[in-house]
């Protein structure tokens, strides 16, 4: 839709172009499909985000009207890469985001950071099974991995750029099963799991809406999650439902699963207020699992 200038006539409003950092990662390749699949244009950044002057070439060539970060280390298998590669944690997700972050500033860009919720654990403010969640500003109270220590300290020091528009994802799961990121595909084929409701992303819900904070410039902290949180049984017993009926598991405890991991991993639930008031059509997380990945996969006959 235009809008009237002083003279009466319509301007468009600018047309939007994405740059999209992350091309190999599981949500930058999302993303970039997402965008392909609505008609906005967009291209990968091939600058290593550590490197001011890849970056500033990168925004040159694409002249974007937003940036999304998608990149950045996790670890493989699994974040307990990150505490025997500690000088690469931080290369990638404290010097690489704060540069990317600050190259934008400087020509004015919104960007979007996908971030993580995994810096918080439950505690007697924020009980377990309370349905009392921390909210976006809330201090990070759990420090048990190197990964989630980069993580608080990088939110943290990006609260100081109006441009940044960060988005805690936790424990991501899409409707592809096949994908071994997807946290469903993990925990089906964990020899045990543990059992502690969580709040989690549902990437083929939440993604979109992303693109929808870009276009509304929305700044600032923010929950990415589904309302409400979900259990690992839970999540299972709709695997066994829907997808395969002789599926079993085994469960241990926090304990038992600290002897196989090197570093904690956190537990807990987001405050969905601030999210839920600009998107109130977000799904609840078990809403949301069975619209989004479980009845498209369904295998099994409907009762």
């Amino acid at each position: 839709m235009g809008i009237a200038n002083a003279n009466g006539s319509a301007e468009q409003a600018p047309a939007l172009k994405f740059l999209i950092y992350g091309r190999t990662g599981w949500i930058g390749g999302l993303l970039g499909g997402l965008c392909a699949a609505r008609g906005i244009p967009f291209a990968y950044g091939a600058g290593r985000l550590e490197s001011r002057a890849q970056l500033e070439a990168d925004i040159d060539a694409a002249a974007p009207t937003h940036v999304f970060n998608a990149a950045g280390v996790t670890g493989r298998p699994n974040v307990d890469w990150c505490e025997t590669h500690r000088a690469e944690t931080i290369r990638a997700n404290v010097v690489g985001t704060l540069t990317l972050a600050d190259v934008c500033r400087g020509r004015g860009l919104v960007l979007i950071n996908y971030a993580t919720g995994c810096i918080f654990e439950y505690d007697a403010d924020h009980p377990l099974g309370s349905g009392v969640g921390f909210k976006e500003e809330d201090t990070p109270n759990f420090v048990g991995s190197f990964y989630s220590k980069t993580k608080a300290m990088v939110e943290e020091l990006l609260k100081n750029y109006e441009n940044v528009c960060t988005l805690r994802v936790r424990m991501p799961i899409s409707s592809d099963l096949s994908n071994p990121r997807n946290f469903i595909t993990k925990i089906t084929r964990y020899e045990k799991v543990v059992n502690i409701p969580n709040s989690m992303t549902i990437l083929d819900e939440l993604l979109p809406i992303s693109i929808e904070m870009a276009k509304r410039n929305l700044t600032g902290i923010w929950n990415f999650t589904n309302p409400g949180v979900v259990s690992h049984n839970e999540i299972l017993e709709m695997y066994r439902d829907y997808i395969d009926p002789s599926f079993s598991w085994k469960n241990f405890n926090l304990e038992e699963q600290a002897k196989v991991i090197v570093a904690p991993r956190s537990n807990n639930e987001l405050d969905q207020t601030k999210l839920k008031s600009e998107f109130p059509e977000l799904l609840s997380i078990k809403e949301s699992l069975i619209k989004y990945v479980f009845e498209p996969n369904r295998k099994t006959p409907k009762a």
